[in-house]
């Protein structure tokens, strides 16, 4: 098993060396007396940013093709690094982190979505501001966000679905849409920040072959499906920048996609802002998608089509520098000099947009008063969204729990760790609130005992000891090389070297490091020799650190660990070893904030439930499982060696067999069983459906996640969160994965008898519906209609009601068997009732025909609200009306 940090963060470590430390300060470059227009703020920003573009040469222009773009002092342009993160959280330090994305989809809760994102941008300001202030131009400072991810979540499979606001285009467009204006801000000159949603479009898997797959997919299920969260988010949303993705579609690498770029983003959507590629996407259009033979004419093909920003791992690529691709393309006749201009323009508006090239004292951002950076208002907003997110999904009145239990037997290999919590894609908040500690704030008169009762998801490990490791010439120890920065990769070179010297073992703290390092707040140390085992077995081995870290054993990445602040983190990975067989291990470790910490731990492997859990259960009053998988686990291109995982996909959507084990384990004491499932993705827990009590989805919650849990376990919080996926019973109910057809794929076309549906969610109260009204029997094709439906809470306790309208169509070919159209979260005190409103636009009323043109269809329409699908457990309301004529919507 390897587990490991989450991806973004990976791709951080990938290239070490230009992200630890080559980042030049920003040199401030005063500005002269002549005043060009481009430093006008009288002028509209594209007028600003052509008259900039302009004045640059052929090699000046190349050096801004990137997310590294470099200064150019003489137009006194600054450096800019456009790569920053910001999916539920910014990704830095010492900011708020709220659920993953596939949480937040569950919350059904738009304005929520909204709220947050401009929280985001808040806290992304700040952070500008003061890496400006610092002269740090690295990754991760910027303004420009690439966020959020409206992929459609089509397969439980897929690592990076808990990125995405799950599988159904309707309710991913209206989370995009409130993500994207959230971010963006109100103010009409000035962007808070700029919201890139991502991959553009038809992107989701299988992870190992996205650098040269080409996907087959119909126009239907392009214009049905991957398409209409992209098109929310653009044509509503405003969005200023898109990214598109690694895999070819239909022929065509989607970063030189003539119909997605040309024919619909810039052609029928009206889009005006600009596209940055995937990190090395436009590399893969020659290297690995073979569409153009050399990387000059990879790149031309890639701006004329509409790629304006090529995002790169590394500054240099084959040995040239990257901006040497375009002045080739430019010199050699594969890209006219004016299209480039024109991707120029684009990113020079979007820069002047966002106040770069301003006094400060114009743009209203640069006056946020740094103490909204992880405020206090922003925690309770991260709560709020966890406890809007926790989905019940079994319950035979076990929950809530009494007020008055007194022993409460906690098991399972999650409870007490903080980072699954905040999933993948993710900063590093001041404070996370693990289940545990949930817990025992929210039961203080409890005995609550904890067990993790499995190694499986431990990262838990001893040193490995002194005398079992040698230097690569056969001497006690390992080799020590310290340098400027981490090497690039698994057995990549080092930046420039500090010092070399023998140490016994990977024991780093920062009293014992050498004097040539010493006080540095910067460096990195690579660790090489050989491990000689004194036993064999399967062994989990890995690194505990502050800062990043990863391990090798014979050249094989097995773990990763990233723990930013005061946080040391653990990263395992599992491996057999064979007693006196030596195999080579290289241990890589960097710090950029001088808390130096690092070594090398280890464990013997064992999956069996521990006795200590099943005796917990037996004393306990009810017990408690917290289980599930990690962004360790599933997640972005990532080596795991786990059963029922593949390259940070998964082959098996079940419960990883260890935590099943233990689960039945403890259910077998006969003791009240309530299992809260931590996971990023479906799960397919079918035995514990049947045999537990209460069964509570928590995803990835954020920050404040355990308090969540502990809040709904106790009856404080009402859940009323909706699954935004389907849960399957198991990979046999799924096609092929590397199948991108909808048929049989997800609830709106899925014929098979779901575990639990899409739309599911329990409550501790009940609530009905009545007197549905729709605002006219019959209406014209193309105009609206109106639907009105009372809700009423005939139960004990106020909660949330998430209001769900679906449509099922006439019968025409390519309808979806159901669709979501609308949804409401109200509040309802107990005997309360509230009538709940819904407009249907054209939009809302449309299908796409089998031959993929958007339409509404005439015919008879049936309207269903309620709390989830029609013909599930879900109390609904029923309606009709009949569309007479058919009319033609835009794509």
């Amino acid at each position: 098993m390897k587990l490991r940090i989450n991806p973004t963060l990976e791709c951080i470590a990938i290239c070490l060396g230009a992200l630890l430390l080559g980042s030049s300060p920003q040199k401030a470059v005063a500005q002269d007396a002549t005043n060009p227009p481009y430093l006008n703020p009288q002028l509209s920003p594209e007028q600003r940013a052509t008259d900039l573009v302009r004045r640059m040469t052929l090699a000046e222009k190349a050096t801004q093709m990137q997310n590294n773009s470099a200064a150019i002092e003489r137009l006194k342009v600054p450096a800019y690094q456009w790569w920053s993160e910001a999916l539920h959280g910014v990704i830095n330090e010492g900011v708020t982190e709220y659920p993953e994305p596939v949480g937040l989809a569950a919350t059904f809760d738009a304005p929520g979505i909204h709220t947050m994102a401009a929280q985001i941008g808040i806290e992304g300001r700040i952070k500008h501001v003061q890496n400006l202030r610092e002269g740090h131009t690295g990754i991760m400072g910027g303004l420009d966000f690439w966020s959020p991810n409206l992929n459609i979540f089509r397969d439980p499979r897929w690592g990076r679905g808990q990125e995405t606001y799950g599988e159904d285009p309707f309710l991913t467009g209206r989370m995009g849409v409130a993500y994207v204006t959230g971010l963006q801000g109100d103010n009409p000159k000035y962007y808070l920040g700029i919201a890139t949603p991502k991959h553009y479009a038809v992107h989701s898997g299988p992870e190992p072959t996205r650098h040269f797959a080409d996907v087959d997919v119909s126009k239907h299920d392009q214009v049905d499906t991957y398409e209409p969260a992209f098109r929310a988010a653009i044509v509503e949303g405003k969005a200023g920048s898109v990214m598109c993705a690694y895999n070819a579609i239909n022929g065509e690498p989607a970063c030189a996609n003539q119909y997605l770029l040309q024919d619909q983003l810039r052609g029928k959507w009206g889009f005006q802002g600009y596209v940055v590629s995937d990190c090395d996407a436009v590399r893969d259009v020659a290297a690995n998608h073979r569409y153009r033979p050399t990387q000059a004419q990879g790149a031309a093909i890639s701006v004329i089509r509409g790629m304006d920003n090529e995002c790169v791992t590394f500054t240099s690529r084959f040995g040239d520098p990257v901006e040497k691709a375009y002045v080739d393309a430019v010199q050699q006749g594969y890209l006219p000099e004016s299209t480039l201009d024109t991707a120029l323009i684009r990113l020079f508006t979007a820069r002047i947009k966002l106040g770069m090239f301003d006094p400060p004292d114009m743009v209203p951002y640069t006056k946020i008063d740094e103490k909204e950076l992880d405020s206090a208002e922003h925690r309770a907003h991260a709560l709020k969204l966890a406890n809007e997110s926790m989905v019940l999904l079994k319950n035979d009145g076990l929950l809530p729990l009494k007020p008055g239990i007194k022993k409460i037997a906690v098991v399972g290999p999650l409870a007490d760790q903080t980072r699954p919590l905040i999933g993948n894609y993710a900063g590093q908040p001041t404070h996370i609130v693990s289940v545990m500690e949930g817990l025992k704030a929210e039961f203080p008169n409890a005995s609550i005992t904890y067990v993790p009762g499995t190694q499986f998801l431990r990262t838990d490990g001893t040193p490995v000891p002194d005398g079992l490791l040698t230097t690569p010439d056969g001497k006690p120890g390992l080799k020590a090389e310290y340098n400027e920065g981490m090497r690039r990769g698994p057995g990549g070179p080092p930046s420039k070297s500090i010092a070399t010297r023998t140490e016994s073992n990977v024991k780093l703290t920062g009293t014992n490091l050498p004097s040539e390092v010493a006080g540095k707040k910067i460096f990195g140390v690579q660790w090489s020799g050989f491990l000689t085992p004194n036993e064999s077995g399967d062994f989990l081995i890995g690194i505990r650190c502050q800062g990043f870290g990863r391990i090798t054993v014979d050249t094989k990445q097995v773990a990763m660990a990233f723990g930013g602040g005061n946080e040391a983190t653990s990263g395992v990975g599992r491996v057999h070893l064979e007693k006196g067989r030596k195999v080579a291990i290289e241990v890589s470790y960097g710090t950029r904030d001088g808390k130096a910490h690092a070594e090398l731990i280890w464990n013997k492997a064992n999956n069996a439930p521990s006795p200590e859990a099943v005796a917990a259960a037996k004393n306990a009053d009810v017990v408690i499982a917290v289980v599930g998988i990690t962004s360790q686990l599933e997640g972005e291109e990532m080596p795991v060696s786990e059963p029922g995982f593949l390259g940070g996909d998964r082959t098996s959507i079940d419960l990883p067999q260890p935590e099943e084990d233990l689960v039945e384990a403890v259910a077998a004491t006969g003791k009240p069983l309530a299992v809260v499932l931590m996971n990023g993705s479906a799960l397919a827990v079918n035995w514990i459906n049947q045999h537990a009590n209460a069964v509570l989805e928590a995803w990835y919650p954020g920050e404040e996640g355990g308090a969540a849990v502990a809040q709904t376990l106790s009856g404080k919080n009402n859940p009323a969160g909706r699954l935004p996926v389907t849960f399957y019973t198991g990979v046999d109910q799924l096609p092929h994965f590397e199948d991108y057809g909808m048929a049989n794929r997800t609830y709106r076309y899925f014929t098979g008898k779901p575990l639990y549906p899409f739309g599911y969610g329990l409550s501790y109260t009940k609530f009905a519906y009545t007197d549905l009204s729709v605002s006219a029997q019959s209406v014209a094709a193309g105009q609206p209609v109106a639907a009105d439906v009372t809700v009423k809470n005939g139960g004990q306790l106020a909660g949330d009601e998430v209001v769900q309208l679906y449509l099922k169509f006439p019968d025409v070919k390519g309808a979806a068997r159901v669709a979501l159209r609308g949804f409401q979260r109200i509040h309802l005190d107990p005997g309360a009732s509230q009538k709940v409103h819904f407009e249907l636009n054209p939009r809302d009323l449309g299908m796409v025909t089998e031959d993929g043109n958007p339409i509404i269809a005439q015919g008879d329409y049936t309207v269903s609200i309620g709390g989830g699908q029609p013909d599930t457990v879900a109390p609904v309301a029923t309606g009709h009306f009949h569309v007479d004529g058919q009319y033609a919507l835009p794509e």
